[in-house]
């Protein structure tokens, strides 16, 4: 059965669906002429003047019936964007949010709760549930109003790509990830097909020896370079019609969407010619790895699962998102501390310690008994803000955070 596929037509969806409707993108004389005419085309065609948010979702599932589908993999929220389009400015920004981010789920029996997963629990009610959750908790996460929704899977990217006759990208470092992503790029400047293309935006998990694609902030950046890249050929005066039409007909039926189609055309009007910014939240320092502790309204449960989460300031997300015009942002659990708030320990390395006393902590240092290869984060029963933060300021995306066996004080470091 044919996979429908990851198709992360996101902004290239849009653009492409104004410029198939119109079909004017043969020239360089066309092409300026509909940037001149988008603008005020667009705005009369669409309802709502002012900014539109969409909530563009990969989803993961293999062997999947169609893109809201839970397949042989879950079903989850593998990608997750917000588009922000603001007409009067004639920008599109695209906001990742960060999969794997802490996020409470009260009224779910979810072990590992990450906002990704509300996709998840949705697709388990019926396939229109999917998008709905995902599209509140990530309103609640940005503070941001989220109007509609695009969601695609993995093969349909793939189709997008080769209908456009592949994608120029300059691999920076090899690549290689036989086990994961298939991925086996030599570095330079190259004309990808969507099998490599795919792979080149899925890997996480290099294994060529080097720094380049290691987690998911970096890999949050090649799907950033991947747009770019295709909304350029797009747009490109010398790119065949024939081409943008069969990549339309290709995103038509690849994706899911509740975008009516009067505003899909106004939308891709006003995107022709936009100014693209790319905001990312958080960065690799905001991954850790918890282990299995309570935590006060995470789960049905009030029980958090072990696994590798990102945590998020809310508080640095709610300002990053201000200019968009977030109200605030929230997880449903307790905020970040101040690290001035909170005491800590630490064995083994006295740089650590001083870095750590930089940063506003204050800071015992014990001496340097310590052992292993992974920082260890103790954190006192019922504090796990403190160890959150903690982790955050060392920033390894390594460390080990615990809550500990004894009456503790202080969060205590253990940090060969």
């Amino acid at each position: 059965m044919k996979r429908r596929g990851k198709v992360l037509l996101f902004v290239a969806g849009i653009v492409v669906v104004g410029y198939a409707t119109i079909s004017m993108a043969k020239t360089s004389m066309f092409k300026s002429a509909i940037e001149q005419v988008s603008t005020s085309i667009g705005r009369q065609i669409v309802s709502d003047p002012g900014p539109t948010n969409l909530l563009l979702i990969g989803n993961n599932a293999r062997d999947a019936k169609g893109p809201l589908s839970l397949g042989t993999a879950g079903g989850q929220a593998d990608i997750m964007i917000v588009v922000h389009i603001d007409p009067k400015e004639h920008v599109l920004s695209l906001i990742s949010i960060p999969r794997d981010t802490l996020f409470a789920m009260p009224n779910w029996n979810e072990p590992i709760p990450k906002i990704k997963t509300m996709f998840t629990l949705g697709l388990q009610q019926s396939p229109q549930d999917g998008p709905k959750l995902a599209m509140e908790a990530v309103s609640k996460f940005t503070g941001l109003p989220i109007q509609h929704y695009i969601v695609t899977d993995f093969q349909g990217f793939s189709d997008a790509i080769n209908a456009v006759g592949g994608i120029q990208i300059n691999v920076k470092q090899r690549l290689y990830d036989p086990e994961h992503s298939g991925a086996d790029l030599n570095p330079g400047l190259q004309t990808l097909n969507g099998a490599q293309a795919l792979a080149f935006i899925r890997i996480r998990q290099n294994a060529a020896g080097n720094d380049y694609r290691i987690n998911d902030f970096q890999r949050q950046q090649a799907e950033m370079e991947m747009l770019d890249a295709l909304k350029q050929k797009l747009l490109t005066p010398s790119t065949d019609i024939g081409r943008i039409t069969q990549l339309a007909d290709t995103w038509k039926k690849d994706v899911a969407t509740d975008l009516p189609t009067q505003e899909m055309i106004g939308l891709g009007l006003e995107s022709v010619g936009a100014k693209i910014n790319r905001v990312t939240l958080g960065s690799v320092a905001d991954s850790m790895d918890l282990a299995d502790a309570p935590l006060q309204g995470v789960n049905t449960s009030n029980y958090l699962t072990g696994a590798y989460y990102d945590v998020l300031d809310t508080g640095q997300v709610a300002a990053t998102l201000r200019p968009y015009g977030s109200t605030g942002s929230s997880t449903g659990l307790p905020p970040i501390p101040s690290t001035g708030d909170v005491p800590v320990t630490v064995y083994g390395s006295s740089v650590v310690a001083e870095n750590l006393r930089h940063a506003g902590y204050t800071v015992t240092w014990a001496g340097p008994e310590a052992t292993g290869s992974q920082v260890q984060v103790y954190y006192p029963p019922g504090k796990m803000p403190w160890g959150w933060v903690v982790a955050r300021t060392l920033g390894t995306a390594n460390e080990f955070v615990m809550p500990s066996t004894h009456d503790l004080a202080s969060v205590v470091v253990y940090a060969p």
